[in-house]
């Protein structure tokens, strides 16, 4: 270590897995960034993202102080609204920007109604940022029409362990592979979306003789270290994993003392389970009938079986359904409720876990607590002096639609890209046109951000205090290594200064608490709200990173759940019936298509494109089957036009044994060949997550030159800075 070099650790800001940061500082410029060999969650690994993408902090892009769209100014911001261009915004000061955000919203609150008004909460934000913009919205403006984009990830599983189980959070740890003799792993491309856990899971193959049973319609690399792949047709789990489940009880594997002790429902469930044999789940999904036999033998013998899941199981019209089929395979075995077991949804976003417990959500308050139920109103009503009445809020795909139908008029967004997130996304431009007011809080613009009257510059993840909860309910420091830049400003301290002066406007009750000098003060508030984190001080996070429910301050957390009881008591079985996708591919559109994650990009790609990883994977693509190349007919790397019933996106083929035949993959992370074009908006009617996972297109050859017409992007005005940008500083090795 030089002399002058300062070491901040933090958490990093990408997957949810939760990795420690030590960013290497020389001034406010990061030199580079490590990891201990002994932290809990990276055992001194890295991914690429953690080691390399983290110098979007220093981007020419970033915004770095307030910007008021010119059309604003002029009184047209009310008619329908086109995206922006280089020169369409101003700079402001805070004081004329605040003031514009809480004069249009308190107008239009005071005419149409505080539930004319919504909010996107972030994902990629702190706990304290989250909880202090739900908080603006339901003891201020009186809606909840907040949500945040687990609506678009696991919705469908927090809905299905809610109802089985009653809590929706992964039950054990990523290294509780270590302990686990058989895991089954589906829906889940780890090694590009987790590779920290990962590693851990090939580790635990190669070193501990853990058998993995992936279950994918892709080859991903995990199924290079599977003892058994089961690779289904999209949208076909609930009769596959329901097979397994009659195979479990039609050979007597159930764990009756488990079933008998802590379940019910069982007969009932067990009945509907005897139409999914193995053979009619062979005809659906593909599987072979003794694939899925051996597949549920292995799994129920073993003496601790986990099963870990991502996307590809909830993001369906029948997430929810899928989710539960999984729910009853641990149930049915009893592998839950203890080290190396357990149901394991596998979190995206860094903070996706932590908004979720802060309250982003239409439905729950800050810690799960129901918004329909009086006594939480109550509750939440005494601290703050003000909250919506009793009842559920709109989630995220049905705020995009109330745009379009006039419903919702005033929109904040932070951190989120609902442009690039939304299914059918030409539907959702068009909704969008209709808002009165938006305004987007972040720390670049991004297609959302295009359509905003008002831009707040938000602080980095290197630029403010706060705490992140990983996939694993473990609850992480992040530590301000520098100022942010220019103007930019932390999101909790911009949310308070929104709420106190939209508080007088709209003459709220003043009991609410805005004068925060410190996250760690949001932090104390929403632990007295919250059992669950209620031991979980500031002081205890400087040397524990402990995993919730800590109730007491003496308590050492909660490395797995269930091992008792279940939080409604029993646990139940839920009779399944499979229902197809919305949208299966047929003569005219042949292909299924599905969609997913890169190793080298992140979400929306607004911070990963804007960092040095872009170069290793600078632009979309689609995978085909190379039985299916021909009768596009396209080479590797030739132009093509992918075609739905909602949208076209031209981009490079990329021919692969990856792929399936008759299914095809696009990632959602380049807003030129955006994925989201294509896929529908169907949507599951428990969870309300859309069919993000499988959609029918068609694939024709396309030109060069439409390739490079769809390339340049001018999504992103890069404004004059008003501050002086440090530029990130390396150090030769």
């Amino acid at each position: 270590m030089l002399s002058s070099e300062k070491i901040i650790p933090t958490t990093c800001p990408f997957c949810g897995v939760g990795c420690r940061l030590d960013l290497h500082l020389h001034g406010n410029q990061i030199s580079h960034v490590t990891t201990p060999y002994n932290d809990l969650t990276s055992k001194g690994n890295l991914c690429v993202k953690g080691r390399y993408g983290w110098d979007f902090v220093y981007h020419h892009d970033r915004v770095l102080t307030p910007l008021i769209r010119k059309d604003f100014d002029a009184g047209t911001a009310t008619r329908r609204r086109a995206p922006a261009r280089r020169d369409d915004w101003r700079e402001a000061s805070w004081d004329e920007a605040l003031d514009v955000v809480t004069t249009r919203f308190a107008e239009i609150v005071e005419k149409h109604g505080p539930d004319s008004a919504a909010v996107f909460c972030c994902a990629k934000a702190t706990n304290e940022d989250n909880y202090a913009l739900q908080k603006l919205f339901r003891a201020v403006i009186g809606t909840n029409n907040i949500d945040h984009c687990t609506r678009l990830c696991h919705a469908g599983s927090v809905v299905a362990l809610q109802m089985a189980v009653g809590s929706s959070a992964m039950s054990n740890s990523g290294s509780d592979i270590y302990a686990c003799d058989v895991a089954i792993v589906t829906g889940s491309n780890t090694a590009e979306s987790h590779p920290i856990i990962a590693l851990q899971f090939k580790d635990a193959v190669m070193r501990h003789d853990t058998k993995l049973i992936i279950v994918d319609p892709r080859r991903v690399e995990m199924v290079n270290f599977a003892a058994l792949w089961l690779q289904q047709r999209p949208g076909t789990d609930v009769p596959l994993f329901s097979a397994m489940a009659n195979v479990i009880i039609q050979e007597n594997l159930c764990n009756n003392a488990f079933l008998d002790a802590r379940t019910e429902n069982f007969e009932t469930f067990a009945k509907a389970m005897q139409d999914f044999t193995p053979e009619m789940a062979e005809r659906i999904s593909g599987v072979p009938a003794e694939k899925i036999i051996r597949a549920a033998r292995m799994y129920a013998t073993a003496k601790n079986g986990a099963i870990y899941w991502s996307l590809g199981i909830p993001e369906h019209t029948h997430g929810t359904e899928n989710a539960l089929a999984l729910v009853h395979l641990a149930l049915l075995t009893g592998h839950i409720g203890r080290r190396g077991t357990g149901l394991n949804p596998l979190r995206g976003q860094n903070n996706v876990q932590g908004a979720s417990d802060a309250g982003a959500m239409p439905w729950h308050y800050p810690g799960y607590q129901e918004s329909n139920d009086p006594r939480t109103v109550e509750k939440f009503r005494a601290k703050w002096g003000h909250t919506p009445p009793v009842g559920r809020g709109l989630t995220t795909t049905e705020i995009a639609d109330a745009w379009g139908t006039g419903a919702v008029k005033a929109q904040y967004v932070m951190g989120e890209n609902p442009l690039m997130s939304e299914p059918n996304l030409r539907h959702a431009h068009h909704a969008i046109e209709h808002l009165e007011f938006l305004v987007c809080q972040d720390v670049f613009i991004n297609e959302t951000g295009r359509y905003a009257d008002v831009i707040l510059p938000s602080a980095t993840f290197a630029e403010k205090d706060g705490t992140y909860t990983n996939t694993d309910r473990r609850v992480q420091r992040v530590r301000k290594a520098f100022e942010p830049l220019g103007q930019a400003r932390a999101d909790w301290e911009i949310i308070s200064a929104v709420a106190t002066r939209l508080e007088q406007k709209l003459k709220r009750p003043r009991t609410a608490y805005w004068a925060y000098k410190h996250p760690s003060e949001i932090w104390d508030e929403m632990r007295e709200l919250v059992p669950a984190i209620a031991g979980i001080s500031y002081e205890r996070l400087e040397t524990e990173r402990l995993q919730w429910p800590v109730p007491t301050l003496d308590s050492p957390g909660t490395p797995f759940l269930f091992g008792e009881t279940f939080p409604r008591g029993r646990a139940k079985f839920f009779p399944l019936v499979y229902q197809p996708s919305v949208e299966e591919p047929d003569e005219k559109y042949p292909y299924a298509l599905t969609t997913g994650r890169v190793l080298y990009q992140w979400h929306g790609g607004a911070l990963t494109r804007r960092s040095n990883l872009d170069f290793a994977a600078p632009e979309a693509f689609v995978e085909i089957n190379p039985s299916d190349a021909p009768r596009i007919p396209c080479e590797n790397g030739s132009p093509v036009r992918v075609s739905s019933r909602r949208g076209n996106v031209v981009l490079r083929a990329r021919v692969t044994e990856k792929a399936a035949p008759g299914v095809v993959f696009v990632p959602f992370h380049y807003a030129e060949a955006a994925a989201n074009t294509l896929t529908i908006d169907a949507l599951d009617p428990q969870a309300k997550i859309p069919e993000y996972k499988i959609c029918a297109v068609k694939i024709e050859p396309a030109t060069l030159r439409e390739l490079q017409d769809a390339l340049p992007l001018d999504l992103i005005p890069t404004l004059a800075p008003s501050a002086p940008r440090a530029e990130p500083m390396r150090e030769s090795f």
